[in-house]
C-alpha cells in the first residue's frame, strides 16, 4: 500500500432526515494514488463541542493558538456605558457650546461635574475619587482634578448662569408661550450659610435650616433657569422678580405665567395686570371657594350632569373662573378626613379618661395638652371643646365637617385669558401641567440627582451648586424623554391633549401593559431610568496589553460588545434633539 501523505482538513456535511438535520464533521486528509485524489477518513468529530471543532479546523489551517493568558491581560476595566450614554446626550444637545464657546479647564470640570451628577451625585470631594472607576475621568480629562479645582469650577459657572439661562430660554420658550414656576427647598447640614434660614419646610424636616429655590420650565417642564433664596422667603415674593427676568433678560415679552394659588394671589395679580403681555393662570385657595358658595355665585348642583363649568364673579373683575369637581378626589378627600377625625377622637379621649380620674387636673394642663393632640392632623375647627378645672368635654361640629365636605373634589382655575386664546378644557390642562414641576423637583431632591443634604458653606457655591443640579436634570430629561419606550414611562404624549382635564390622570393600555408585565414590546424587561442607567455601567472599558512585552509594553481598549437592550438605549439618545 502506497505511503500516504498530505494537509489534514475538517470536513463538515449536512443531511436531512424526516425533518430534521443532522451535521457531521470529520477529519480527513487527502493523497494522491494512481494519479488520482483521494480522501482517507482519519477520525469522526462530530461528538467534539462545535467551538473545539472550528478551532481543529483553523489550526489545521496554518493559524497557531496560545493560551488567552499569554496573549494578552487585563490591567484594567472601568464602568463605561453609563458614561458614553450621557457624554452622548451632551453632545447632542451641543451642551458644551451651551456652557461656554471658548474651551477652558473650567468647561472641562463643569461638563465632567454635570456628567457625574447623572450617573452617581457624591459630594464634590467623593465625586473626584468615584470617577476614576468609571471611564469619566478619561474621557472628560479631568484625571488629575481635585476638590479645589471643582470649587473653582463652580465658581466660574456662577459667573455664567445669566448667559447660560438666556441660550436655554432663546431654545425652548417662545413668544406667548406657558412659562411654569414653582419653588422648593432643601435643608442644610451645617449652620453657617448666610442662605440657611428656618422657613416652611416642604420636606417634613421640622427644626432644620433650609434654603429655597425656584424652578422656571417649559410647559414640557423642560428646565430653563433657576434662582436661589434665603430658606424664609415667602413663594409669592419670588414670582414677580421671575417674571422680570423673562421680560429683560430673556427678551420674551409676551407670556402665560402658570403658578399654584400660593404663587400667585391677589397683590400679586394686581401687579400682573399692570404688566401688558403677561397672561396668567392659577388656582383659588379653599377659602376663596367657599365664599363664592356662600354668595351664590357657584352653584354645586350644577356639577350633578357636568364636571367642568365657567362662572364669573364680582370680586373677579376681568378674570374667568373655571370651577371642576373631581368625584375620585373628593372620594379620597372624604376618607382622609373622618381618618384623622378618628384618630384625633381617639387620643382626645385618652386625655378625658386621665381628667375623669383626676389624673390630669386645672384648665391650662388640660388645655395644653388637648392643644397640642387637635393641632397634630390640623382639624382643631371640627371639634367643639368645653375645658374646666377638672372636666373637659369634646364634641364634633357636624354641620362644619359638612360644609366642608360638600367642597371636596371642587378646584377652580382662575386666569386672565380669554376664551379665544385659551378655552376652559385647555386652562385647567396648562394649570396641571404644574406636575411637571413638581416631577422636576422630586428628580432633583430625592430620586437621581440629590440636591440635599447640601453641605456648601458660602452662598454663591449653595447656588453654583443648585446650578449644577439644574442643568445635569437638563440633560437627564432630554435622557428620559428618549428612554420613554424603555421604560415604564407613556409614550402615548399627544393623547393628554384629548383625555378629560378633569378626570384623573389615565396611563394608555401600552403603558399599563408595561407596569402589568414588567416588560416592553420586544419582550425585555421594562426599566426605571436608574436600572437602565445601571443596565449600562455593564458595558465596560478594558485597559489591555501583551504580558510578555513587559510592564511598559503599549496598552490596547477593548469595550464590551452592547446587547441589544442597551444597543437600543444608546440608539434612542442618538435621536435627542436640543
Amino acid at each position: 500500500m502506497p505511503t500516504r501523505s498530505g494537509t489534514a482538513h475538517v470536513v463538515t456535511t449536512t443531511r436531512t432526515y424526516k425533518g430534521k438535520v443532522y451535521r457531521t464533521h470529520l477529519l480527513r486528509r487527502s493523497y494522491r494514488e494512481d494519479g488520482k485524489v483521494k480522501n482517507e477518513t482519519l477520525g469522526n468529530l462530530s461528538h467534539l463541542p462545535e467551538p473545539l471543532i472550528e478551532l481543529i479546523r483553523r489550526s489545521l489551517q496554518g493559524e497557531t493558538f496560545v493560551p488567552l493568558g499569554q496573549a494578552f491581560e487585563v490591567i484594567g476595566s472601568r464602568a463605561h456605558g453609563h458614561v458614553h450614554a450621557v457624554a452622548l446626550a451632551m453632545q447632542r444637545l451641543s451642551f458644551t457650546s451651551l456652557l461656554g464657546s471658548e474651551p477652558s479647564r473650567e468647561r472641562e470640570l463643569v461638563l465632567a461635574m454635570v456628567a457625574a451628577r447623572i450617573v452617581a451625585p457624591h459630594t464634590k470631594l467623593a465625586t473626584t475619587r468615584w470617577w476614576h472607576t468609571t471611564t469619566l475621568a478619561l474621557d472628560f480629562g479631568v484625571a488629575d482634578a481635585n476638590e479645589d479645582d471643582l470649587y473653582a469650577a463652580m465658581d466660574w459657572l456662577l459667573a455664567r448662569q445669566d448667559t447660560i439661562q438666556k441660550k436655554l430660554a432663546a431654545r425652548h420658550l417662545r413668544e406667548g408661550g406657558l412659562v411654569l414656576y414653582d419653588l422648593s427647598s432643601s435643608y442644610f447640614e451645617g449652620t453657617h450659610c448666610p442662605l440657611a434660614k428656618l422657613g416652611h419646610n416642604r420636606d417634613g424636616k421640622k427644626g432644620l435650616l433650609q434654603v429655597n429655590y425656584g424652578l422656571l420650565t417649559d410647559a414640557r417642564g423642560c428646565p430653563v433657569a433657576v434662582s436661589v433664596h434665603e430658606g424664609n422667603v415667602a413663594d409669592s415674593a419670588t414670582f414677580l422678580p421671575e417674571v422680570q427676568r423673562l421680560r429683560e433678560q430673556f427678551g420674551i415679552e409676551q407670556l402665560v405665567m402658570v403658578g399654584d394659588r400660593g404663587m400667585i394671589g391677589h397683590a400679586t395679580i394686581a401687579e400682573l395686570r399692570e404688566m401688558a403681555g403677561i397672561g396668567w393662570i392659577t388656582a383659588l385657595k379653599n377659602a376663596s371657594i367657599r365664599t363664592l358658595v356662600e354668595q351664590g355665585q357657584l352653584q354645586l348642583g350644577l356639577f350633578d350632569e357636568r364636571n367642568l363649568l365657567e362662572l364669573t364673579a364680582p370680586d373677579y373683575p376681568d378674570e374667568r373662573l373655571v370651577a371642576c369637581r373631581n368625584p375620585q378626589l373628593a372620594k379620597l378627600r372624604t376618607l382622609k378626613r373622618e381618618e384623622l377625625l378618628a384618630a384625633t377622637e381617639k387620643n382626645l379621649q385618652l386625655i378625658k379618661q386621665r381628667v375623669d380620674a383626676a389624673k390630669l387636673k386645672g384648665a391650662d394642663a388640660i388645655g395644653l395638652r388637648v392643644g397640642k393632640v387637635v393641632n397634630q392632623y390640623k382639624v382643631a375647627k371640627h371639634f367643639e371643646l368645653a375645658i374646666g378645672e377638672q372636666s373637659f368635654t369634646f364634641a364634633r361640629k357636624h354641620e362644619a365637617i359638612a360644609a366642608e365636605a360638600a367642597l371636596d373634589g371642587i378646584y377652580i382655575i382662575r386666569t386672565s385669558l380669554d376664551a379665544q386664546r385659551m378655552d376652559a378644557a385647555e386652562c385647567v390642562r396648562s394649570y396641571k401641567a404644574l406636575a411637571n414641576v413638581e416631577r422636576a423637583f422630586r428628580s432633583l431632591k430625592t430620586v437621581d440627582l440629590k440636591v440635599r443634604p447640601i453641605h456648601h458653606r458660602t452662598a454663591d457655591r449653595v447656588r453654583a451648586h443648585i446650578l449644577l443640579c439644574m442643568l445635569a436634570y437638563y440633560v437627564e430629561w432630554h435622557i428620559r424623554e428618549a428612554w420613554r419606550e424603555l421604560m415604564f414611562a407613556d409614550i402615548d404624549q399627544a393623547a393628554k391633549a384629548a383625555r378629560d382635564p378633569v378626570a384623573p390622570a389615565q396611563r394608555s393600555e401600552l403603558a399599563l401593559d408595561k407596569v402589568a408585565s414588567h416588560k416592553v414590546d420586544d419582550g425585555t424587561p421594562a426599566h426605571s431610568f436608574s436600572t437602565l442607567m445601571a443596565e449600562l455601567g455593564g458595558i465596560v472599558r478594558n485597559t489591555c496589553r501583551t504580558p510578555s512585552a513587559g510592564p511598559d509594553a503599549p496598552t490596547f481598549d477593548i469595550v464590551t460588545t452592547p446587547n441589544p437592550t442597551q444597543r437600543h438605549a444608546l440608539d434612542l439618545i442618538k435621536q435627542i434633539r436640543p
